[in-house]
């Protein structure tokens, strides 16, 4: 049994001629017949009373017709619901961000935007660090994210860069640097700062703290965290400085000053990475809308 079957059953049955069938499917009527013939023996009983005045369905053939009209319009609902997800604006997308990349900018007008061309699109948006996005995108758990990149990307992931950053110095506000506006590096020896494990992205820890060195500073590091978010907490306690991406300034937390650094540059560039082998065609919306 094939659907045009079905279509040419209840063509039939709602014009209740084979030959109006014929006419409005553009198909021969001996087709329309033969077909007709061939489903009632595949159902096993007659769909179609013939009388003289014309067909007419039997008791079997109506309760046929509604079921091979649900069919047929569930098949269609299929049909546009592939053609939908292919075309990207309906399906499902996960997303991993470093947090404080999505606070402002152009990460949240990436991700409005994509809402509001793809509404059917369900996002499903993960906060990781940058090497646990990477894994997560070699183990298939994400399709995509946004993170911060230091040194060359893993084999097979693709990227597209988003914008750039650097770092700043955030202090206690009861320090006097506080206030004393941009400090140079040197001026910090002896501080005690906070600073996440290196087992966290140890690309980046080795730059910090080689950038650091080669202004003077070696960093004393009294207290570890694995997140911003609560290096900038203990900053807050008056616990020490923390040398920390600049995006925090667009939600500084109570009782920390931003302190720009005269003469540290550690470059943080944003990167949405995604697998190039990647086949969600969602995602090749979203890649093709940051471009």
């Amino acid at each position: 049994m094939e659907l045009r079957h079905l279509r040419y059953f209840i063509a039939v049955a709602e014009l209740r001629s084979v030959r109006a069938a014929s006419e409005q499917l553009h198909v021969t009527q001996p087709a329309i017949s033969r077909q007709i013939q061939d489903l009632e023996e595949a159902v096993g009983a007659a769909l179609f009373e013939r009388t003289p005045r014309g067909l007419t369905l039997t008791p079997a053939g109506r309760a046929y017709l509604s079921e091979a009209r649900d069919i047929l319009a569930r098949v269609d609902g299929a049909n546009r619901l592939a053609r939908r997800i292919a075309s990207g604006v309906e399906g499902h997308l996960r997303i991993g961000f470093v947090e404080n990349a999505a606070w402002s900018g152009i990460v949240s007008h990436a991700l409005s935007a994509f809402e509001q061309t793809a509404p059917n699109v369900a996002l499903e948006l993960t906060p990781m660090n940058t090497p646990e996005q990477l894994d997560a995108l070699a183990a298939g758990r994400l399709d995509g994210g946004f993170c911060y990149r230091v040194g060359a990307m893993p084999e097979g992931i693709g990227s597209v860069h988003v914008l750039d950053q650097n770092v700043v110095l955030a202090v206690p506000e009861a320090w006097p640097h506080g206030n004393a506006g941009p400090v140079a590096a040197h001026e910090l020896a002896g501080k005690p700062f906070i600073a996440f494990p290196r087992r966290v992205y140890p690309a980046y820890y080795d730059r910090l703290l080689s950038a650091c060195a080669e202004r003077g500073l070696t960093l004393d590091i009294r207290q570890e965290a694995s997140t911003e978010t609560a290096i900038l907490s203990l900053v807050s306690a008056g616990m020490g400085a923390a040398i920390v991406n600049a995006a925090n300034l667009d939600r500084p937390p109570p009782r920390v000053r931003f302190v720009q650094l005269l003469d540290l540059s550690v470059p943080l560039p944003l990167d949405f990475c995604f697998v190039t082998q990647q086949v969600n065609p969602a995602l090749a919306r979203f890649v093709q809308l940051l471009e």
